[in-house]
């Protein structure tokens, strides 16, 4: 937990996370007197989620911010009580895709109804997803998969186990350059949950060292493309499905990768969020005596 000033954050190693990993590197977190230590896990330990399912990131992992999925952090927060819900956003203009192969006969969004779209269950992900394909299809027509991390979606699409994938970036350039082609996107919709040390004080720095790193790679975001590549790299070396990576040309594959436009969360909204817990509750993925005041942090 919180000593002094030193803040345990916990790092997903995806694309719309970068500007934590360069507020921390750049110094912008230690400007605000917050000595930051990055929690991250090693993705070849990894077969199914970052974040674990079966224990707390607040307790069993002593950290003290983290991110995830907005509709999986009211999920968690509710059920494990994994802290509460301090900030929200979609962090990046950034959006998720549905891929299918290129010989598909899936055209348009309202064609996938009925049909089990590849996702990382347990994440958040299938909320994100529910949600947005709610908007073209009947809620009962919406099937989901569960097929694992990003590149093992993209094993099970290419080996004929799904019809459909979601995917972000890199993944989502991947795919082109494997042939496989985008019917629909959707924004990826995120939250920060934090502990009970995690104040306003605190809040506000962790806030300014993030906005700092957010203008640098919105200044310059060709110099990030390498670190989009890296991500993809990680996942060949770690011997995630590595034939996927056998006839890509990786420099192509980088030229043609895209840095978004990156922005800085936004501090919870209980009102805004209880919007998406009444959903949940229709949908019977939460306990429907969630209360959002035991989700969502006081108001600041």
């Amino acid at each position: 937990m919180i000593t002094g000033t030193t803040l345990r954050l916990f790092h997903l190693p995806f694309s719309f996370m970068l500007p934590q990993r360069v507020a921390s590197e750049r110094g912008y977190f230690d400007a605000e007197g917050l000595d930051v230590e990055l929690v991250e896990r090693d993705r070849a330990s990894i077969d199914w989620k970052y974040i674990p399912a079966e224990k707390n990131l607040t307790t069993d992992y002593d950290v003290d911010l983290y991110p995830i999925c907005k509709w999986e952090s009211l999920k968690r927060t509710w059920d494990k009580g994994d802290g509460k819900v301090v900030a929200k956003g979609t962090f990046a203009d950034q959006p998720y895709s549905v891929f299918v192969r290129e010989d598909s006969a899936i055209e348009t969004p309202t064609d996938l109804a009925g049909v089990p779209v590849g996702v990382n269950r347990r994440t958040g992900q299938e909320y994100t997803a529910i949600r947005a394909l709610e908007a073209h299809v009947d809620p009962g027509d919406v099937e989901l998969s569960h097929c694992g991390m990003p590149t093992d979606r993209l094993r099970a699409l290419r080996d004929g186990e799904v019809e459909a994938v979601t995917l972000l970036e890199p993944q989502s350039t991947l795919a082109e350059h494997l042939g496989f082609r985008s019917v629909m996107t959707f924004e990826n919709h995120m939250g920060i949950v934090g502990g009970g040390a995690v104040d306003d004080d605190v809040l506000e720095k962790f806030m300014r060292g993030y906005a700092r790193a957010v203008a640098d790679i919105n200044a310059d975001p060709e110099a990030y493309r390498g670190a989009y590549l890296d991500m993809l790299e990680a996942e060949d070396s770690a011997g995630v499905a590595p034939d996927l990576f056998t006839d890509v040309d990786m420099e192509e594959l980088r030229a043609d990768l895209t840095v978004p436009t990156y922005a800085v969360p936004e501090l919870a909204d209980g009102e805004e969020l209880d919007g998406h817990l009444d959903w949940m509750k229709r949908r019977q993925l939460i306990d429907g005596e969630a209360e959002i005041d035991a989700i969502v942090a006081p108001s600041r």
